[in-house]
């Protein structure tokens, strides 16, 4: 069973995403003072320290020790740096510091986030901070290898919330490194009230597919699409795999260009400005020049063809 939402009905006006935010942190500082490990882990309402932090063990455990070898991908663990998201109060964050060399985690609850330092605190690894729910700014550019969310974005009302997390999730992580997190699976739920901070949105296969393409990742795994407990596996491309595709991308234009080309594609720009009757003639003598050129195989754009000529593997 898990706690009943009290939140609107349904059919009340869409609030702001900051309106969104604001009542995140409200409502889970309230759950933190209330109970905060019955909200982090709903199965009990009286867990003992040694019980509760021993299921963060044995999350980490099932999610992360049985799934080294995509989230090392042969680096040693205490050399990797980490990122948890949404730590609530610090249950998984211990076991994570006791396996990597760096763990920093985040929550938007200023509550939950001193439990959580409370947690850690004989762990000088680790670092926990408050954030606004939806940006990690307090980090630069390609600082971590791995990032971990469970429990969260379960919780979280706006799919443009999530999608910002993992927009930052892909700046902060290094080529080729991992973000795995779940999310409500379970598209039979409906949508929730925008000011529902405790029934998440749902995300089908379909869904998800689509926000890691616009996000930069390779969905490459996924586990239990349409339940509530919906794993997936985003990477970033390495440096290389990143070259490849926008070369693939050059070649393919080029491509397009010499089969098909345009007044527009072969005209400079600074040269496009002329009157409707000197644009005719002007795309006339470009299309002449153009099919010459072709048809004596001579290319048009010398430096792109010599990038076309790279071989892709």
């Amino acid at each position: 069973m898990t706690p009943e939402s009290n939140s609107p009905a349904t059919g009340e006006a869409a609030v702001s995403r900051e309106d969104q935010l604001a009542k995140m942190r409200q409502d889970w500082d309230q759950r933190a003072i209330e109970n905060a490990r019955h909200y982090v882990a709903t199965e009990r309402t009286d867990w003992t320290d040694e019980e509760f932090f021993a299921a963060g063990e044995r999350e980490v455990q099932e999610q992360i020790l049985s799934d080294m070898t995509n989230i090392c991908r042969g680096k040693r663990p205490k050399r990797m740096k980490v990122l948890e998201i949404g730590c609530g109060a610090g249950r998984v964050t211990r076991s994570l510091a006791a396996l990597f060399g760096e763990v920093h985690a985040v929550d938007v609850s200023g509550e939950m986030a001193r439990l959580a330092r409370q947690a850690v605190a004989g762990c000088p690894n680790a670092t926990v901070y408050q954030n606004n729910g939806a940006d990690l700014d307090m980090f630069s550019g390609r600082s971590f290898d791995f990032a971990y969310s469970c429990l969260v974005f379960q919780h979280i009302p706006s799919r443009e919330i999530i999608e910002s997390y993992v927009r930052e999730v892909y700046r902060v992580l290094r080529p080729g490194g991992l973000f795995k997190f779940q999310v409500q699976g379970d598209t039979g739920i409906g949508e929730p009230p925008p000011e529902d901070t405790w029934l998440g949105v749902p995300w089908s296969e379909e869904q998800i597919v689509a926000l890691a393409a616009r996000c930069g990742f390779e969905s490459r795994y996924r586990y239990a699409a349409g339940e509530q407990y919906f794993w997936n596996w985003f990477f970033k491309p390495t440096l290389l795999r990143l070259v490849r595709r926008r070369l693939g991308r050059m070649r393919r234009r080029l491509h397009g260009l010499l089969r098909n080309p345009t007044p527009q594609s072969v005209v400079p720009a600074k040269n496009r400005q002329f009157s409707r009757s000197e644009e005719e003639d002007q795309a006339g003598r470009v299309g002449r020049r153009a099919t010459e050129e072709i048809r004596a195989h001579r290319p048009l754009v010398e430096p792109d063809v010599r990038i076309s000529r790279i071989r892709l593997s």
